[in-house]
């Protein structure tokens, strides 16, 4: 009881400091051909390329600066952010960043290169601190360098939050830096880069924006209107168009949808924050290195009905404005949402449990979830290792 006390009491808290921050949202620019007006308007002449290995190696870092190399523009390059960024990883964007004198940011790719480029920018505007000191809220509370995002996939959002999620080299935990000057000045978006994604990261992608949308609408706190707009807009989105986008890798129009809903997801949590559903899932990748959006998948249903009442009427809501078929009630339709997320999985071919995970390893990842979720996350329900675990193991059996 105490422990909630105090955790409501410092999210009351937050949310009244919040009414006084500088809110904003990353500029979306459509298309990658824009990149080279971008920089000049950051006034970026050396930017920094970050990016990841696979991307590179298919080409499609390549696309994405073909703009920026028909004007011969010089720039430095760190292509191999892995999946899962670590610590040492940041560090040596930061080494080439200096070393080539850069003076702006381009991020390409998914979560992972968006992450990193982050946190390394945290790091060139902080040199005195260490990534473990600047772990928090409102730690680099300084300018970064000018920071671009262009997303190759439609689901971290990462394009416009304040957030970059980082592996600790020795614990493997992840580890989150989060300060509003994190949030990208300009969000590029082109379904180009994300044609012909393989279902599967499609899928795995889709549901994480979802799962974003879904825990910022059912935040208690620091969600204004506007927000739960956005957080609707990419929920009816999703139902919409992950299925199509999934099923055939070259339709542009879904392509393009999902781009912009990952980009409203984002948003919505950016403003509002996330919830348990994310402390779990980063647990999960921290030990396992489980692909964020594929646990998320796995522990938004199961997360979800163990909130039960408390989450009803929001969830009834998500359900109209989703397009699920049915009448009934606040419960019934809450219900109703629940199921059609299984239905979704089912259909994306997303497994309904996690059997990775072993009894032993349990208490550890309840214990780095408490302490991610609590007390900063308003969420509807605020769990303790005891409850963390129990869903841990919901998540083993299915």
């Amino acid at each position: 009881m105490l422990k909630r006390i105090y955790c409501r009491g410092f999210q009351g808290a937050m949310h009244l400091g919040a009414k006084g921050l500088p809110w904003r949202r990353a500029e979306i620019r459509w298309g990658t051909q824009y990149l080279p007006d971008v920089l000049r308007e950051c006034k970026s002449q050396r930017p920094m390329i970050v990016t990841g290995p696979n991307l590179y190696r298919r080409g499609i870092t390549g696309r994405a600066l073909c703009a920026v190399d028909a004007e011969k523009w010089r720039y430095g390059l760190f292509c191999e952010v892995e999946n899962d960024p670590s610590e040492k990883t940041v560090e040596r964007i930061c080494e080439i960043y200096r070393k080539e004198e850069c003076d702006g940011i381009v991020a390409i790719g998914g979560g992972s290169p968006m992450d990193a480029a982050k946190a390394a920018a945290a790091r060139i505007a902080r040199p005195e601190k260490s990534l473990a000191q600047l772990e928090g809220l409102l730690k680099v509370h300084r300018k970064i360098p000018p920071l671009i995002a262009i997303p190759t996939t439609a689901g971290t959002g990462s394009e416009t939050t304040i957030a970059a999620v980082i592996s600790q080299d020795k614990t493997h935990r992840k580890v989150a830096i989060s300060d509003l000057c994190l949030i990208p000045r300009f969000a590029i978006l082109d379904e180009e880069l994300t044609l012909g994604l393989p279902p599967r990261t499609t899928a795995q992608t889709g549901m994480d924006a979802l799962t974003h949308a879904v825990e910022a609408y059912l935040c208690v706190l620091n969600n204004p209107q506007a927000n739960r707009v956005m957080a609707e807009g990419a929920v009816r989105e999703i139902f919409r168009f992950l299925g199509q986008a999934v099923a055939n890798g070259a339709d542009r129009e879904a392509r393009k949808a999902m781009l912009l809903a990952s980009y409203r997801a984002g948003c919505a949590f950016t403003r509002s924050g996330v919830g348990n559903v994310h402390a779990l899932a980063h647990a999960l990748g921290g030990k396992y290195g489980i692909a964020h959006g594929l646990a998320n998948a796995v522990l938004l249903p199961l997360v979800l009905e163990d909130y039960g009442s408390r989450v009803h009427k929001r969830l009834a809501r998500l359900a109209d404005v989703a397009g699920i078929p049915g009448k009934g009630d606040a419960p019934a339709r809450a219900a109703a949402f629940i199921h059609a997320v299984r239905e979704e999985n089912q259909k994306l071919g997303i497994p309904d449990r996690l059997e990775c995970i072993r009894e032993e390893d349990i208490p550890e990842m309840a214990d780095w979830a408490e302490r991610e979720a609590n007390p900063l996350y308003p969420v509807p329900v605020i769990y303790d290792r005891e409850r963390f675990s129990a869903l841990l193991r919901r998540a083993k059996e299915g």
